[in-house]
């Protein structure tokens, strides 16, 4: 019988070593991987099916290839819009034409110009603001966000859109299962559908070789006119804020003009993908008002997950961290690093630009990955970088600001598990004023904030310290 163990035990080895080897990943990883499976046999093996597979999503691929095709009117309704400002952005400066590029490339999207935005600071400003919105809706509602609750504001909500049905606009509502999980009740959710709201989960949480590719995006799309999005979901913890907080820190944009039908696009995409229902009609992309004629505020739409054939939000970050020149702000609950991004930081700063990462001194119930980010903020603290820990509430924007001339509002932290693994989307904004704008509310944030440096972190206690670097190692997952 021993023998007959250590003949499969050394079968398993080779077979999960080869097939790990085949995925050419970093040589480290592929070392992590294969101690792992060879360290937790069968458990290891999961892990790897939970977190750790590159290769996913042929079905939801060749389902957006269908739907990205028969988007093309749209599409090509954008492209003198997004040659023009292509042009424009090579003009008034070069790395904001290079950034745009990257996008393109990346994530298929244009650059749309005829928008005007609504910077929105924390949710007693966002929440008003969709709301109003939601009541001028006239002929659809499509909202999607990571978590959603069932509290008062949810109540609330839950009326707004049962009226608007009621008055024959079609609702649908995308929301990730895990995320909402502890929140969403099947109460809830039975009245919602129950008034006519088509109210689906992003995913099914019982298809287990999912489960880790979560949904992460914040979208509102009314009538194809008007949209939201950043790093807010759906809950009133929004602005009651959880025990021991002062105030939930957040940041969203509304947009109004062309840039709405990208964000539209995704959701129609992220539908089909959740529901196998095509609800793609060109009425839902509909010509901005008149009023826009006039507007001039260029915008892109950065996506990225794990059956993306690019890390276009990661690339998005290396590039604006790499092309800075002056100044590179960064906002984030998390700060869980992988090498290109942590190499960017602190290759800028050793160059002299002004780095300042911000990020929540502590989080909501969550303790490992800032025991993590620990680890990662001393080594950018060394180069140089300013690294600001906010105190006064629970940061949770998701923002950087570059050079005072370019700026991504979204949902992605800066993080591993953003960057690779779930579904994310970021607006980037190719306007002096929006980012002096951002800048300014990155710097009032600052006098509510703490400095970590690298000199405080090594006087800590040794074994602080050690437990840092052992959450250190589970930060892919995080």
């Amino acid at each position: 019988m021993g023998s007959l163990l250590s003949y499969a035990f050394a079968a398993y080895l080779v077979v999960t070593g080869i097939f790990i080897i085949a995925e050419n990943r970093r040589p480290s990883a592929t070392f992590a991987w294969m101690m792992l499976f060879a360290l937790l046999p069968g458990a290891g093996v999961v892990v790897y099916l939970l977190f750790g597979r590159k290769v996913f999503g042929q079905t939801r691929r060749l389902a957006q290839q269908d739907l990205t095709n028969r988007l093309k009117p749209v599409l090509e309704r954008l492209e003198p819009e997004h040659r023009a400002a292509m042009e424009a952005l090579a003009r008034e400066g070069e790395h904001d034409a290079l950034i745009a590029q990257l996008i393109a490339s990346t994530s298929l999207s244009h650059v749309s110009t005829g928008n005007r935005v609504e910077l929105l600071r924390n949710a007693d400003a966002a929440y008003p603001a969709l709301f109003e919105d939601l009541k001028r809706a006239r002929h659809s509602i499509h909202l999607q966000y990571f978590s959603w609750g069932s509290d008062e504001l949810c109540e609330g909500l839950k009326d707004v859109l049962a009226q608007k049905v009621a008055e024959g606009v079609t609702v649908r509502i995308l929301y990730d299962p895990l995320g909402s999980l502890t929140m969403l009740k099947r109460s809830y959710l039975r009245e919602m559908r129950a008034a006519g709201i088509m109210m689906r989960p992003l995913s099914k949480l019982w298809r287990i070789h999912t489960i880790s590719y979560r949904n992460h995006r914040k979208i509102a799309v009314i009538d194809g006119l008007v949209g939201h999005t950043g790093g807010l979901n759906i809950g009133g913890e929004h602005l009651e804020p959880p025990p021991g907080f002062d105030l939930w820190r957040d940041t969203n944009v509304r947009i109004e003009g062309t840039a709405v039908s990208l964000l539209q696009a995704v959701f129609v995409t992220d539908w089909r993908n959740a529901t196998d229902e095509d609800i793609l009609t060109l009425d839902l992309f509909p010509e901005p008002p008149a009023d826009l004629a006039g507007a001039r505020l260029p915008v892109q739409m950065a996506l990225s997950g794990p059956d993306s054939r690019w890390a276009s939000i990661r690339q998005l970050y290396f590039a604006m961290i790499t092309n800075a020149r002056e100044r590179i702000c960064i906002q984030s609950p998390f700060f869980i690093l992988d090498d290109t991004i942590a190499e960017a930081l602190k290759t800028a700063a050793l160059q002299g630009v002004d780095v300042r990462i911000m990020i929540s001194e502590r989080g909501t119930g969550q303790f490992l990955p800032y025991w993590a980010a620990n680890t990662y903020l001393k080594d950018v603290a060394r180069s140089g970088a300013k690294i600001l820990l906010y105190r006064t509430g629970y940061l949770h924007a998701k923002i950087a600001a570059m050079d005072g001339r370019v700026c991504t509002i979204g949902s992605a932290n800066i993080d591993i598990r953003s960057f690779s693994i779930n579904y994310e989307l970021n607006a980037v904004f190719y306007d002096e004023a929006l980012t002096r704008a951002v800048e300014a509310d990155f710097d009032r944030d600052a006098l509510e904030c703490v400095e970590f440096t690298a000199r405080d972190y090594a006087a800590r206690k040794p074994w602080l310290r050690f437990r840092d670097s052992l959450a250190r190692l589970l930060s892919p997952l995080l």
